[in-house]
């Protein structure tokens, strides 16, 4: 049995945690960047799948996320509110109120630059506390079903959190000379 493609807003969210999960771990993206290289190595399978387990369903392939839309959603980051430079500061050594006062600054940034590149909406519209049923058939990637998850929907339970998608995605367009890597520039003061 053939699995269909994740959504795009799936596609996304997937996007989005993979580039962190890149940033922040070395070996995970190095077996990113090894499963990518072996799926343009490999050759399309004549043979027929085995088949999925009964209980788990088969896991999608992972494909590697083209880094060129986190880079430049992280240089926009940067830009704005500072970001890197806020989370590679070693805080430890600051006053909770000096922490709190570069983080006010950080997301003003931050949110300035989600609003005027992302249009974002809640996954559900209930408040956060809710009691709602989740129908048999819904989508579990736009929905995490946590707790003690026995049996088959439909699923009666708290709204934990709304949850977010994008909806409409406005990266600025950029020159081809421009250097996505580069997320600051070094500054030389003369």
């Amino acid at each position: 049995m053939k699995q269909d493609p994740p959504s795009l807003l799936s596609r996304i969210s997937l996007a989005f945690s993979s580039f962190f999960a890149i940033i922040a771990d070395g070996h995970f993206a190095a077996r990113v960047q090894a499963l990518r290289a072996d799926e343009q190595r490999s050759e399309p399978s004549t043979a027929a799948p085995a088949p999925a387990p009964a209980l788990r369903p088969a896991a999608p392939p992972l494909r590697e996320a083209a880094p060129d839309g986190a880079l430049q959603l992280l240089g926009l980051l940067q830009r704005e509110a500072r970001f890197v430079d806020f989370i590679e500061e070693d805080v430890a050594a600051y006053a909770d109120a000096d922490v709190g006062a570069a983080a006010r600054v950080v997301h003003e940034g931050c949110r300035k630059v989600l609003r005027e590149n992302f249009t974002i909406s809640p996954v559900r519209d209930e408040a956060e506390g809710s009691r709602i049923t989740l129908p048999e058939g819904f989508d579990a990637a736009a929905i995490r079903v946590t707790g003690n998850v026995v049996g088959r929907p439909p699923f009666a339970g708290s709204l934990a959190h709304r949850g977010w998608r994008v909806v409409e995605t406005r990266l600025p367009k950029l020159s081809g000379s421009h250097e996505l890597r580069i997320v600051a520039p070094a500054e030389v003061e003369l």
